[in-house]
């Protein structure tokens, strides 16, 4: 499994500060596990459903001016700028 020095480097690579490195090992250690169970699943002998369209079939493409400010129709905006809730 993983290493809690190799999350540690990870957050070193990606630039992020972890202090709980506890809090994350158990995290990715859980998240390793559920791909652990989904490499055993054997898929190979299941036959995939798919549909292929011919290019015609797909609708075209079209632009449409909208008639207005589309940033003004929006409820938490500061100039060109969009407020959006903090990202925890």
């Amino acid at each position: 499994m993983v290493k809690r020095e190799e999350i540690a480097h990870a957050a070193d690579l990606i630039k992020i500060d972890l202090e709980e490195h506890e809090k994350y090992f158990e995290q990715v250690e859980k998240i390793l596990s559920y791909f652990d169970i989904l490499n055993k699943a054997n898929i190979e002998s299941e036959d995939l459903v798919t549909q292929v369209l011919p290019i015609e079939k797909l609708r075209e493409d079209k632009y449409i001016v909208y008639g207005e400010k589309l940033i003004e129709k929006l409820k938490n905006y500061k100039g060109t700028f969009i407020e959006a809730p903090k990202m925890i």
